[in-house]
């Protein structure tokens, strides 16, 4: 059986058939002929320098930013990712993180469970019809979670590396995207070429009547100018499902009120955590059967 590099845990429901067809191993060896890591995992290049025989990485998730791919071009590594089985549901968390900070329904919920709604009626939030969401990358979930607010009266503009043939208005800049925004959806790839693309300035942009989503990575975000535009006011709120050193949050961002943070679960569903690892699999079985993959990223 092919030996199969597994650096980090992997959820059973993955790690069994993997092992029922691969010999799994968890420290690198000169027999290893692929590994298999969770989406943001930064595989060290000295880590595949270590693994002659290494024929192909496969990710357990759509982002493979911690992928040193021209590393891996180099050698002729292929890799592969779980894309569109996640899509529906990471547009979900989109929305509803727009529901929840629209609507400020965290607060809500903390105001009732602190005793406070016998004291006084909870503030007014805002509608979203009419509102317009700004989408950075337009992609299979940008385009999913477009649709899904179209369904609440939203207008959907975005921004991204060309105009795309689609009934949305295109912002040829990311800033202008944030100045027609209502909602600033991230729903862009991470890496070094995204890092720090939403920062102090797209955020005064933004302005105090906005709110920033982010479903992508925490690296696409300037935290620590997140943190001052919350604090100050520069704008509305927040809704965060990715941090930029997870799973550490900082406690400023948490001490936001107007902030919505959540444990990274936009994929965390049983039904399509299993896709994925099915997908995972099945682009391993297809590499060793000499046999085109079925979602190669290189």
């Amino acid at each position: 059986m092919p030996t199969v590099l597994t650096p980090v845990p992997l959820p059973d429901f993955l790690a069994a058939p993997l092992a029922a067809n691969h010999d799994c191993v968890k420290i690198p060896e000169a027999a290893v002929r692929a590994m298999v890591v969770p989406g943001g995992y930064a595989v060290p290049e000295a880590m595949i320098a270590a693994l002659p025989g290494l024929e192909i990485i496969s990710v357990f998730g759509v982002g493979y930013d911690g992928v040193p791919l021209p590393a891996c071009q180099a050698r002729g590594i292929r890799v592969t990712n779980t894309p569109d089985v996640l899509t529906d549901d990471v547009a979900d968390i989109a929305v509803a993180l727009v529901l929840m900070t629209s609507r400020r329904l965290g607060e809500a919920e903390r105001h009732v469970r602190g005793g406070q709604w016998p004291l006084g009626t909870f503030p007014l939030a805002h509608a979203l019809r009419g509102k317009t969401a700004g989408i950075l990358g337009l992609g299979r979930i940008g385009k999913a979670i477009a649709r899904r607010l179209e369904a609440f009266g939203m207008k959907i503009a975005y921004h991204g590396r060309r105009p795309q043939p689609v009934p949305f208005s295109f912002c040829p800049s990311l800033r202008e995207l944030a100045q027609v925004s209502d909602f600033l959806i991230v729903a862009c790839p991470g890496g070094p070429g995204t890092r720090h693309l939403i920062d102090a300035e797209v955020l005064a942009d933004l302005g105090s009547k906005g709110t920033l989503i982010n479903i992508a990575r925490g690296s696409v975000v300037d935290e620590q100018a997140l943190i001052r535009a919350l604090e100050s006011g520069g704008i509305r709120s927040a809704g965060l499902d990715v941090f930029e050193n997870e799973p550490q949050v900082p406690e400023r961002l948490l001490a936001c009120p107007q902030a919505v943070v959540l444990p990274h679960l936009g994929s965390a569903t049983h039904e399509t955590r299993r896709a994925m690892a099915q997908l995972v699999v099945d682009n391993l079985a297809a590499h060793f059967a000499g046999q085109p993959l079925i979602t190669p990223v290189s």
